[in-house]
């Protein structure tokens, strides 16, 4: 079994966040720690000048609130982290920061550009350096 199981959790997504959990559950023991994290793409400097701060850290705060209903709903033991960039770059810092083991992710129904995989989802297969989980 895994020590340590990262789920980027896509909250426009929470039914795909939700099955997430639940494989997860099943490849954990006693001591596997899960972690959920979800990334808020960064917004451009011009638009993010015009943006008043506590707009930004209200929707930090608020993905944080989620991501914990999440974990309660499902009642398990996570960490539940909020970061801000570019997707599929944070995801991978994170799952090596945390020492994770197993990354399960999801992937949206892919148009031509990224035809198997969601290109956040291909970009962390290459580039992961644990197993890497799919989850249409």
């Amino acid at each position: 079994m895994y020590k340590s199981i990262l789920l980027p959790i896509d909250l426009s997504e929470i039914e795909r966040g939700k099955m997430m959990i639940d494989v997860a559950q099943g490849l954990t023991t006693k001591d596997t720690r899960i972690r959920l994290l979800n990334v808020v793409t960064d917004i451009p400097a011009f638009v993010a000048a015009e943006v008043p701060n506590e707009v930004i850290k209200t929707g930090m705060k608020t993905a944080k609130e989620s991501l914990e209903a999440l974990v309660r709903a499902a009642a398990i033991k996570a960490d539940c982290e909020v970061r801000s960039g570019n997707p599929g770059p944070t995801i991978l810092a994170s799952a090596d920061e945390s020492g994770a083991d197993l990354i399960i992710i999801g992937s949206h129904k892919p148009g031509l550009q990224d035809y198997f995989l969601g290109s956040t989802a291909a970009r962390v297969v290459r580039h992961a350096q644990c197993s890497v989980l799919v989850m249409r």
